[in-house]
């Protein structure tokens, strides 16, 4: 059975300029013209995929195997 994780990037630096950003934007991805539903942080791409990095790169899915 796959298991999915979900972790912070280990990069400490961007991971604080993403954080910054999405304050600035009221949560929504600062990668994103749009503002809606779909582009709240975890965004509705992200939560779809399977594995990899979020648009931003603030997450990473990654599955384990059990």
């Amino acid at each position: 059975m796959q298991k999915t994780r979900i972790k912070i990037t280990q990069d400490k630096e961007h991971e604080a300029e993403i954080r910054q950003a999405l304050k600035d934007n009221d949560g929504y991805c600062p990668c994103r013209p749009l503002r809606n539903a779909d582009t709240l942080c975890m965004c509705k791409e992200f939560r779809e995929q399977k594995s990899g990095p979020c648009y931003c790169g603030l997450y990473v899915k990654e599955l384990d195997e059990e």
